[in-house]
């Protein structure tokens, strides 16, 4: 294992506390019950607000149970799938479109307006070469920012069920989403967009640049409004990247810099959740534990996906293409990779698709840990909201296998936890990785599927699993070689459709459960979850549950490629 690959973590680490932390405190702050806004140097953000709500004609002095909170994030979702998909469509008619793009056809553009109003960001397209500069701004970074203040909002709303003592209701979703994007989103991308244009990354309207090399050759380069969508599609674990091999492009990561800033705001909100979450519940000692049990399954990843890249496999090793790093040490695998950044990098713990090398050329081992990240339902850290909210199903769960083995009511936080709860936790857990076995089965089982795998054998076998694996988990994410047609197009949108709204509706009636529950006293058999045991259970619970879930899949696909190997 490399010393410069560690110490490049355990900087990143250290940089990330440091940051999450204040932002969590801050969060919980603009999220508390009354105005954020109202102090004496902000009371011009207030009055802003509120016009905001008084133009839409959102009645924020109720607020919603469960089923009226989740009614309007399917109502407030619906029109912006369909704007997203007529943008495409008709985008060769529209203005911001230099390059003369064409419209994209209808399964490419249900697939991509699905995949971005989920917070998949899923791409069967190369963005340079597809999607005009209005598709870009007004249809990709728009949905970039909605898609993550949804999750956002949906996050605060579970978190106020588990907070609230009495009553039946969650918040209000106008309020609670104008918040997310206004105080919280829109900031740190000026902030991020900044430092990106600093390091080179580009932002104009003017068209495609045309460069003459040394030899008389002509070349075209894409460039357009980069710095500001990929600073929202990394803050807000969206993925969607301006040029199809995101980060891995030049313009869209130029430097060591630009790289750190952007794998640090990939997972900068989703660690920040997890204080505010402890801040809101006035439990700080288990949003730690939780913060624990996350960093132990990222620490286990990367134990696993470093050596495994860095030592490379017996194939490459005999080609002789190993690059040696000086003093006998071995680059490793570095097949589609950034010499510039080495290997110690990866974007499989949060819900962003946006990746700075390539997986389908990872050894078998390497590759499996993304795979099992993304199966895992993406709780270390996760997607903003939905990782959190994620990791509670998890949770319930972990304390009702501990109050099994006491032999009392579990309960979580002071509430008790009974057969509605665990219902829900379960369905919000299992769901996804179900429906991502059914769907792999589906497509390497049919001829319409088998048109999309381009590899044979357990490696072909491999990327269709994580195609769907990235889909319906909301990653975006691509594990190469699973290619577009209308079968997968189509199948792939229902799986981010379903993968996005099934979980969420879960985590509020989970929260509209627990909210009505009076809270327990404390007493000697009460199980701790602010500690060490609690850390290692709710790891073993990840483990025994999705874990061998995906176990059987591992082997037909990256355990049979390393044994072939």
């Amino acid at each position: 294992m490399s010393g410069q690959g560690v110490s490049q973590i355990v900087v990143y680490s250290v940089v990330l506390v440091a940051l999450a932390y204040p932002l969590g405190n801050y969060m919980a702050r603009v999220y508390a019950d009354g105005s954020f806004a109202a102090g004496r140097w902000f009371s011009w953000l207030g009055a802003i607000e509120r016009g905001f709500y008084r133009v839409i004609r959102a009645d924020t002095d109720h607020e919603q149970d469960w089923k009226g909170y989740a009614t309007t994030v399917l109502v407030f979702t619906i029109p912006f799938l369909a704007l997203l998909y007529a943008i495409q469509r008709v985008q060769g008619h529209l203005f911001l479109n230099p390059d003369h793009m064409k419209g994209v056809p209808a399964h490419l553009s249900l697939n991509t307006a699905a995949s971005f109003i989920t917070n998949t960001n899923w791409q069967y397209y190369g963005g340079e070469s597809t999607m005009s500069y209005l598709t870009q701004m007004a249809g990709l970074a728009v949905q970039n920012f909605v898609s993550a203040a949804v999750g956002m909002a949906v996050l605060v709303a579970v978190v106020r069920g588990i907070a609230r003592r009495s009553g039946g209701t969650l918040g209000n979703f106008w309020v609670d989403l104008y918040r997310s994007l206004v105080y919280i989103l829109l900031p740190l991308a000026v902030i991020v967009a900044v430092i990106l244009m600093w390091q080179g990354v580009p932002q104009t309207f003017s068209g495609h640049a045309t460069a003459h090399t040394v030899q008389g050759a002509t070349q075209t380069i894409a460039r357009g409004p980069v710095a500001s969508q990929i600073a929202i599609k990394q803050l807000g674990t969206n993925g969607g990247g301006f040029y199809n091999s995101n980060s891995a492009v030049p313009f869209e990561n130029p430097t060591g810099v630009s790289n750190f800033v952007e794998l640090l705001a990939i997972l900068l909100i989703p660690a920040a959740q997890v204080f505010m979450f402890g801040k809101m519940v006035l439990a700080r000692r288990h949003a730690w534990a939780v913060f624990a049990a996350m960093f132990v399954v990222f620490a286990l990843g990367v134990a696993v996906n470093l050596p495994a890249e860095q030592h490379g496999s017996a194939v490459v090793r005999a080609s002789g293409v190993n690059i040696t790093l000086g003093h006998g040490q071995s680059g490793g695998n570095m097949s589609d990779k950034e010499i510039r950044f080495g290997i110690a990098n990866t974007t499989s713990d949060a819900s962003n698709g946006s990746v700075n090398g390539g997986f389908d050329a990872m050894t078998p081992a390497g590759g499996a840990v993304p795979l099992v990240n993304l199966f895992l339902g993406e709780v270390i850290f996760g997607g903003v909201g939905s990782g959190l909210y994620g990791m509670f199903f998890y949770i319930v769960m972990a304390v009702f296998v501990a109050g099994l083995m006491v032999g009392r009511t579990p309960e979580w936080l002071g509430k008790k936890i009974e057969a509605r709860e665990i219902k829900y936790a379960a369905l919000g857990a299992l769901f996804v990785p179900t429906m991502v076995l059914v769907l792999t089965a589906i497509s390497i089982s049919t001829k319409l599927g088998l048109a999309s795998v381009f590899n044979p054998g357990a490696h072909g076998f491999t990327e269709t699993l994580y195609a769907y694996d990235s889909q319906g988990n909301n990653n975006g994410s691509a594990f190469a070689g699973f290619g577009l047609t209308n079968f997968s197009a189509y199948l792939g949108a229902i799986a981010m459709l379903l993968g996005r709204f099934v979980p969420l509706i879960a985590g509020l009636a989970l929260a509209g459960a627990l909210v009505k529950k009076k809270v327990a006293p404390v007493s000697a058999g009460t199980f701790r979850t602010d500690g060490a045991t609690f850390v290692v259970l709710l790891v073993g619970v990840i483990a025994l549950t999705a874990g061998l879930m995906i176990f059987p899949a591992l082997t037909l696909g990256p355990i049979v490629e390393g044994l072939q190997h």
